[in-house]
Parts: C-alpha cells; sequence; structure tokens
C-alpha cells in the first residue's frame, strides 16, 4: 500500500501545490498536471504509465480507491471535504485529485516509425471540453495517435482530462510545429488525410471508402479548417444534413466520421 497521510490543516506545506489546480500557468511551471474525480484517478492508476507526484482524497474517496491505490507508490494525503475545499479554494465534490508529472509533449517529426493507420488530427480546437471529448471518440474507435496543430488546447488540462473520461491519459499524442507541412508529412507516410468539412464542394462522407492509413482532420467550431490545411489535406468531406443545420458541433462530426470511416473498416476486415 502506498503511504497514506493524514492531513488537517489547509496550510500544511505537503499539500500546498494543490491551492493551483485551478491555475493551469501555475501547475505547468510546477511541471504537474492534476487529474480530478474518482474514476480519472482510478484510470490513471491503472494505465501505470504517468509518474504520479500525489493523491489528495476524503475518506469517501479513499475507500472507492481502495482496491487500485495499491498498484501506486505515490503519497496519499486525506483530508476531510472541508478541507480539501480550502485548499483547491472551491467544491471538489468528486473528492479526489491526483498531481502528476508532466512530461515533454512530443513533437510529430519525432515520434518513432510505427504501424500507425488511425489518425486525428486537430487544429485549432482549443475548447476544453471538445478536447477531452474528440479523445474520448479517439479512444473509442482506435485511434492510435492525436496530431495538435496550431491553437490547439492542453489534453492535460483538467477539464479536458475530466471531459475525456481520462482518455488523454490513454491515447498518445504529439504536437505538429510544422503547418500545415504536418499534413504533407502525413501524405508522404502513405496516409490519406481527410479534412471534414460542411462546405457543399466537399465529398459526401459516406464516399470515403475504407483506407488502410487515414487521418482525419478537423477544425475548431466557428472559423472551421483554414484553406491551407484543406488545401494540403487529400481530400475534403462533409457529413450529409438538413438544410436547417448549416454545421455540427466538432466533437459530434468527428465521432460520426470516426464510426463511418472506422467501424465500416472493422466489418470489412
Amino acid at each position: 500500500m502506498p503511504v497514506t497521510i493524514r492531513i488537517d490543516t489547509l496550510d500544511d506545506p505537503r499539500v500546498a501545490s494543490y491551492r493551483w489546480i485551478a491555475d493551469p500557468d501555475q501547475l505547468s511551471q510546477r511541471g504537474v498536471f492534476v487529474a480530478e474525480g474518482r474514476l480519472v484517478v482510478r484510470r490513471l492508476i491503472e494505465l501505470r504509465q504517468w509518474p504520479i507526484e500525489s493523491i489528495l482524497v476524503t475518506t469517501a474517496a479513499i475507500d472507492n480507491l481502495a482496491d487500485v491505490l495499491p498498484a501506486t507508490t505515490a503519497p496519499v494525503f486525506v483530508v476531510d471535504q472541508d478541507v480539501m475545499n480550502g485548499i483547491a479554494g472551491f467544491n471538489i465534490h468528486r473528492g479526489c485529485l491526483a498531481l502528476v508529472m508532466r512530461p515533454a509533449t512530443t513533437t510529430l517529426d519525432r515520434i518513432a516509425a510505427g504501424p500507425l493507420s488511425r489518425v486525428l488530427i486537430l487544429e485549432g480546437v482549443n475548447n476544453p471540453d471538445n478536447v477531452g471529448g474528440l479523445f474520448r471518440t479517439a479512444a473509442a474507435f482506435g485511434i492510435e495517435l492525436v496530431v495538435l496543430g496550431p491553437n490547439c488546447g492542453d489534453p492535460l488540462y483538467r477539464k479536458a482530462v475530466r471531459t475525456s473520461m481520462a482518455a488523454t491519459l490513454a491515447v498518445p499524442f504529439v504536437k505538429a510545429p510544422q503547418w500545415p507541412g504536418a499534413i504533407a508529412d502525413l501524405r508522404a507516410d502513405g496516409f490519406t488525410v481527410v479534412a471534414l468539412t460542411p462546405a457543399m464542394s466537399a465529398a459526401p462522407l459516406e464516399d470515403v471508402r475504407p483506407i488502410a492509413k487515414l487521418a482525419l482532420l478537423v477544425g475548431a467550431e466557428g472559423d472551421g479548417l483554414t484553406t491551407d490545411a484543406m488545401a494540403a489535406s487529400t481530400l475534403t468531406a462533409r457529413i450529409p444534413m438538413t438544410p436547417a443545420v448549416d454545421s455540427l458541433n466538432v466533437t459530434t462530426a468527428a465521432s460520426i466520421a470516426m464510426y463511418h470511416c472506422f467501424a465500416a473498416r472493422r466489418a470489412d476486415a
């Protein structure tokens, strides 16, 4: 079992870093990120690939996690609910937090060559709910890598991790410092890059057939993909819909596209 330490005061220096959980810049400077909630922390421990600095739990939460806590050697700080709320500065009703060491994000040009065949590319997606939702769907459809283009949100931001149900901790991701050169690099590696757009000039999604190496490219809501990104892609595709609706939420659109491209491919296999 990990070391369990009772914390009774708000100013205990052993839990000082938890005071910054609402300030991602401070956390990043300290080289950590936050995992929040029992399910997320449970998944974090089960993955056994992230170095956990410490865990902060209420007595109710520690009972809930009792079966997985033996798998970590990180210290577990146990507090009453009011102490946890006082440390964090707001109500942590899930009663469970963990500080995790933040690794350097790998860039696309440094990723080791491997048998990748399912890739999701994001451009300008910075809303943490959308980032988390996209990773959750990516995990559901076997995406092997998420490529983060310019102006994308941090997958390790607390809300993104929570919204993804810990999928941002399970699905590998890399940054793409060269843009839209990263799209050209994927195409040179044999990928067909399909850019999703509501433009009527794009091919209907059902015309996209199962492809051995496929990368789906999605952009932020509102502006959508840049013209440079679409021009660098192999083809553009749209999801046909009624005239009453001009577009879908990016997570919804990407989910439909991933189901079409990857579930269909499994059926044909």
